[in-house]
């Protein structure tokens, strides 16, 4: 039995792990069947995403008490089994996996607690270091969405030599534009053809470069920004002011479920990606499965994910990364052809990100170790 622990409240995380045990349900190999583990206290409700489920396994401890439980490596009623975590949230202590074939696998996909600890509030952080030291004691694996994100987790924690496995994320099973995009939009209250931007006002993301880079690129184009956390809209909008984006023409709005997203996704003329941070562009691969222009600042990550399905734009700093991403927005966007091109190319790279293919390397990940 493989459980596919599912706790995390990150939004992409969080529909990842629905994704991915959707996905590890429907390729699960004759004889396995695939559990859910969550806290006490959730709604059982958010499962029925996942049909194929043998169970759904409450911890006795709710969500705040279970996280302060893993940190310090105490009991939780978790264990046995081979448990995979699409997070670093999971039951990291010895086991036995060469007598009881226990096996406890997680995954990192931002390493935004060690590079930008700022960022985040000091208990978040702390939590985060804390749970990879337990896995680099006491993970069998240690996922992560690409190799650069590999190498630069074993320079953090050298123990997990040997231990990381690159397997990426992808959108959801089935994403595509839905049929009532219009309506969609419409309940959005967003226009028709638009720039599109994902992030909030953190250093990180970038978005300042970005909205500086709609602004340089000459383009009379509304702007949308999606994935913007409640509380942060406002700061977003000075952004944009600062960047020269008018006020009318920005648009600001929050996380959005699949289907809206996908329909937003489907109006934009191209999806901008300023972000240098090493953490999975889950936006970005969306744009590709959808097949829309990506024009991104040239990163470690990006170059991985993208390859050759977008423009990558190199600069030294953040002015460069907005004057460079302008040109390139404007280069993009300068006839049907160029952006049709553009949309190509995307949606040629799209391709190579499945859950299905992520699931089968997961079963194939417990198989051998």
């Amino acid at each position: 039995m493989l459980d596919q622990l599912v706790a995390p409240t990150e939004a992409p995380v969080a529909e990842a792990s629905r994704e991915l045990a959707r996905a590890l349900v429907m390729g699960a190999p004759t004889g396995c069947e695939v559990e859910a583990v969550a806290p006490a206290g959730g709604a059982d409700e958010a499962f029925d995403a996942v049909p194929g489920l043998a169970g759904v396994r409450r911890t006795a401890l709710p969500r705040r008490e279970l996280a302060a439980a893993l940190q310090l490596g105490v009991g939780t009623g978790i264990g046995g089994g081979m448990i995979h975590s699409p997070s670093l949230f999971a039951p990291l202590v010895r086991h036995d996996r060469v007598h009881n074939h226990d096996q406890t696998v997680v995954t990192v996909w931002d390493l935004r607690p060690w590079e930008s600890p700022a960022e985040l509030p000091k208990a978040v952080a702390a939590w985060h270091k804390a749970m990879l030291k337990r896995a680099a004691k006491h993970a069998d694996a240690v996922v992560v969405p690409t190799h650069s994100l590999a190498s630069r987790l074993v320079e953090i924690a050298p123990a997990l030599r040997g231990r990381t496995r690159v397997i990426a994320g992808a959108s959801p099973l089935g994403f595509s534009v839905p049929t009532d995009e219009v309506g969609r939009r419409r309940s959005l209250d967003l226009p028709e053809g638009y720039v599109l931007l994902a992030g909030g006002p953190l250093g990180s993301e970038g978005l300042d470069a970005g909205l500086a880079a709609v602004a340089a690129s000459g383009i009379d184009l509304p702007v949308v920004v999606i994935d913007v956390e409640e509380g942060h809209e406002p700061a977003v909008a000075d952004l944009g002011s600062a960047a020269g984006v008018p006020e009318r023409a920005l648009h600001v709005r929050g996380v959005l479920s699949a289907d809206d997203r996908a329909a937003v996704f489907g109006a934009a003329v191209a999806f901008v990606a300023p972000s240098r941070r090493a953490a999975f562009p889950w936006r970005v691969v969306d744009a590709l499965t959808l097949g829309v222009p990506v024009i991104a600042a040239a990163s470690a990550v990006h170059e991985e994910v993208m390859h050759d399905g977008g423009v990558l734009v190199e600069a030294p700093d953040a002015s460069g990364l907005g004057e460079g991403l302008g040109a390139a927005i404007a280069a993009g966007l300068s006839s049907t052809s160029a952006a049709e091109r553009l949309g190509v190319l995307a949606g040629d790279r799209g391709r190579a990100f499945s859950w299905r293919e992520a699931a089968d390397k997961v079963w194939m990940l417990h198989a051998e170790i």
